[in-house]
């Protein structure tokens, strides 16, 4: 059987990452999704709480503007 959740049963490993350095930046969700849209990513911030809280699965486009938006390393938004 093949099994596409985390080890906790999330749908992705970087949106616990995502909510620290958020927060560590002192911007809202909406500021979040407004940033990530500067940079090319289509996304609200509704779609930045559900991938927070791990109900929303993460491309792999939406990781590289991550990373781009925190000025972070992959390894760091990937961690578990």
């Amino acid at each position: 059987m093949f099994i596409n959740k985390s080890g906790d049963g999330l749908n992705n490993i970087c949106g616990k990452n995502i909510s620290k350095l958020r927060t560590q930046m002192k911007i809202s969700q909406r500021k979040l999704a407004d940033l990530m849209q500067l940079v090319g990513i289509d996304i609200d911030k509704n779609a930045i709480q559900r991938i927070e809280c791990g109900k929303r699965f993460v491309t792999d486009i939406e990781i590289v503007a991550f990373v781009k938006v925190f000025n972070t390393s992959f390894d760091a938004l990937l961690k578990e």
